[in-house]
């Protein structure tokens, strides 16, 4: 929630720093998010007024004279405006001057006249013409005649202030306005807290056709509304436009404007209908129909159930509730009745509706953490009073309460200060609780260690002892608390168990390899696996639904790594990024049966992803084999099938006989259906391997022996052969390995796929590396190897060898 400064010194005195605020506010458990100058980069900016003006002949410049008062009475200033004129008070940037884009001003030679500052438009300061008259001018921006010279425009135009970006939880909807932080500023300076003018004066005027009815109290219960007459629609006075859009409201109209102020200040939502457009001149707030349609204020339609709250008239839904008003009872230039609404409905369907709809908006923000029935109450009189102030309408007597029958007096509840202090572990000084609780407004009577305490009304949070606790330990200070162990606490050395200190261990090993690890979310989007061509019956496509999920793109639990991957790879080629190693280590979830009933399985699982032009099937294969080989094990691989991955580049990856994962090239057309730039999809290549971790750590030894190197004399030899299309590299390497003890190492380093060898053959060609434990192995004894690999793989698989 963004809050003002100078709005909030309307109510409480400060007379501590903007810097000195954030701390207080952080230290009695506000989060300040940022604190943003309004006047950030604006310097030696000042109101001056053109004394003289004349064309630079032969050009389409002006000489202007600006006097700066104070700050120098004769600035000689070149301007291609032509809407400047003698006697014009105009934003002048003086020689060193700043300007929020950046820029500096420094003397600047003009054909062949020098320049000493610049006239500046109210783009070039950053503000449009609702935050001052005639700063959309295409040209100089010309102040009000009465602008003092020599002013800083920075205090003239009300850009010297702070906006404060607080991060307001859900167990705090009291300070969710200016009002609401106000009271937290008082109680922590010890001042006191002045509310805004509530006061109104009907006219005596009334409207006996309006009508209000709230069908469902149990959802809402608490309704005001109130009849206005005689409306003009006109712009709000420039201080509440700057106001507004200080904390990121658009200005629109004097009325919409007003509801917004109340929302900001008060924390109370609210809404203005268009009497013209209510049938019988009605309010019924019920419950939707299934099926029921709403044109929102967006200008979409909405499908509704039975689970949202509708305001209605005698025939249609104007409005849903706590959420967004209907785009059929918006107020227009023709509006000349309005009833005001504020109320309270219950958070809980306000969430519910917000997110099944997908339809987020300030007033629901503020309904899904809690409104309480007093700002409702102030939030009408705050809205009648600026109608009144503004004259923007007459206020008529016709009005309505509705309650579910909750009490408007202030709640008492009984707590021991001795449980404050036992929730707190420290020892807080009676009279100090009290001095606190009073600074917060609660009505406060000790006796004997019992304080009986009139709770505020917006407080509907406070409920027991515990809170209080709270509130105390918020005012008195977190650093008095003095750190303890729990009764039953243990010490232990900390640090990782053994799981987390493997998966560090392949982390900083993958990393070794070039590879980065990055994050993603679990959540995805069930159209991947139509992007991912997964199978209609595949079993990755049985999975979690969220209930009510933030966006339809996060609305399942992933089964898979790779669109996440891939995704990552995309985004980096659109920034240029085009030489990739990437890791993730993370849960995908599998439920067990469907509904679910208990809690799916999480597996563990190890995704690389690599693009670039130095990456291929057989460097993403190394990667795995240096991954095995550092822990103590060994990998197969055979071919496989994967739906995203190119078929015929496409490998199992097995760890002693078992199938842990699998790896290869992404299909061509999920990559030409990448957002990246049509000129790049030809020659992107990516690699994906996903890995099921849980299965690999049931690998790992305990313990990884080092053995030395036997010193004596290693040897390797090339074979290539003809061999059948239909045996794969993975049982051929194993064949190779299994013709004699002293092979090692098998790589394949060409294959080639040619007519001429025939439409059922393909040439292929290993490096085989031999050593023996016990001996040299000598160039004789390599021969003899080979020999029996040769002979070894013509009797298996019928291959003839090539010169």
């Amino acid at each position: 929630m963004k809050v003002l400064l100078s709005w909030l010194k309307e109510y409480v005195d400060i007379d501590i720093t903007p810097k000195e605020l954030e701390e207080k506010l952080f230290s009695t458990g506000f989060e300040v998010e940022g604190v943003e100058y309004l006047g950030e980069n604006i310097e030696k900016i000042y109101v001056g007024e053109v004394t003289s003006i004349e064309k630079y002949e032969g050009t389409h410049l002006y000489i202007c004279h600006v006097n700066c008062g104070v700050h120098g009475e004769d600035h000689l200033i070149l301007t291609g405006a032509d809407n400047v004129f003698q006697g014009a008070k105009v934003p002048a940037c003086l020689v060193g001057a700043k300007l929020p884009n950046g820029m500096e001003i420094a003397p600047r030679k003009m054909k062949d006249m020098m320049s000493y500052g610049m006239l500046c438009s109210g783009e070039e300061l950053g503000i449009s013409k609702d935050w001052y008259p005639g700063a959309d001018v295409n040209g100089i921006m010309i102040l009000d005649k009465d602008a003092p010279v020599g002013e800083d425009i920075k205090t003239y135009l009300g850009l010297d202030d702070y906006v404060f970006d607080i991060s307001i939880t859900a167990n705090r909807p009291d300070c969710q306005s200016v009002l609401g932080i106000a009271r937290e500023v008082a109680a922590f300076l010890g001042k006191e807290v002045k509310n805004p003018d509530m006061s109104y004066t009907e006219d005596g005027t009334s409207n006996p056709d309006v009508s209000v009815e709230v069908i469902d109290k149990d959802i809402c219960p608490r309704y005001l509304s109130h009849y206005i007459y005689d409306v003009k629609y006109m712009e709000s006075p420039l201080w509440m436009k700057r106001r507004l859009i200080a904390v990121g409201h658009n200005a629109l109209n004097a009325i919409v404007d007003i509801t917004n102020y109340v929302l900001v200040e008060i924390g109370q939502p609210m809404h203005a209908f268009d009497m013209n457009t209510l049938e019988g001149s009605s309010i019924i707030v019920r419950r939707a129909e299934k099926g029921e349609e709403l044109v929102t204020l967006d200008e979409k339609k909405r499908v509704l159930d039975t689970s949202n709250l509708l305001i209605c008239d005698k025939v249609k839904g104007v409005g849903l509730a706590g959420v967004m008003g209907g785009l059929n009872s918006e107020i227009t230039e023709n509006t000349q009745e309005v009833l005001f609404e504020s109320a309270k409905f219950m958070k809980d369907n306000i969430r519910k509706t917000s997110r099944g709809l997908g339809l987020q908006s300030d007033a629901a923000a503020r309904y899904e953490k809690g409104i309480d029935e007093y700002s409702v109450e102030c939030g009408m009189a705050r809205a009648l009073n600026l109608v009144q102030t503004l004259g923007v309408a007459k206020v008529s007597s016709t009005h309505y309460d509705i309650s579910a029958g909750a009490s408007t007096e202030k709640r008492i509840i009984k707590v021991e200060t001795a449980k404050v202090n036992y929730v707190l572990g420290i020892e807080v000084p009676e009279e100090e609780m009290v001095r606190i609780l009073k600074n917060l407004a609660f009505d406060v009577e000790l006796q004997d260690g019992v304080m009986t305490l009139g709770v505020p009304r917006y407080r509907e949070d406070i409920e027991g002892y515990q809170d209080i606790a709270e509130e105390v330990i918020r005012e008195y200070g977190y650093d008095k608390v003095v750190p303890t162990f729990l009764g039953e606490a243990l010490v232990t050395n900390g640090g990782l168990n053994a799981a987390q200190s493997k998966e560090l261990s392949v982390k900083q090993f993958l990393c070794t390899q070039g590879y980065f690890e990055i994050q993603s979310i679990a959540m995805t989007a069930a159209t991947e696996f139509d992007q991912f061509l997964i199978p209609a019956d595949a079993p990755e496509r049985n999975v979690v639904q969220l209930l009510n999920p933030i966006t339809e793109n996060l609305s399942i639990m992933r089964t898979l790594m790779a669109p996440a991957m891939v995704r990552a790879i995309e985004n980096n080629i659109k920034n240029g990024h085009e030489e990739l190693r990437f890791f993730e280590l993370a849960n995908v979830y599998i439920p067990k049966a469907l509904p679910l009933t208990e809690p799916p399985i999480e597996r563990k699982t190890l995704c690389l992803g690599t693009c670039g032009s130095d990456e291929d099937f057989f460097e993403m294969k190394k990667t795995l084999e240096n991954l095995a080989a550092a822990n103590g094990l060994t990998f197969t691989y055979q071919k496989d099938e994967v739906p995203y991955l190119h078929p015929g580049r496409t490998a199992g990856v097995y760890c002693n006989g078992e199938l842990i994962g699998k790896f290869g090239q992404l299909r061509y057309e999920i990559v030409n259906n990448m957002a990246i730039a049509e000129g790049k999809k030809a020659d992107t290549r990516i690699f994906i391997a996903e890995i099921n971790y849980d299965a690999l750590a049931g690998q790992f030894k305990k313990e990884i022996k080092y053995t030395p190197e036997t010193g004596l004399a290693k040897n390797s030899r090339d074979i290539s052969m003809l061999i059948s299309r239909k045996f794969d590299c993975g049982t051929i390497v194993n064949e190779i390995k299994a013709a004699d003890p002293v092979i090692t190492e098998v790589t394949l380093f060409d294959l080639f796929e040619s007519e001429k060898f025939g439409s059922d053959k393909k040439s292929m060609a290993f490096k085989i590396q031999m050593e023996s434990p016990v001996a040299d192995v000598t160039d004789e004894m390599a021969g003899e190897v080979v020999e029996k690999v040769v002979a070894h793989l013509r009797e298996k698989f019928d291959a003839q060898m090539r010169a």
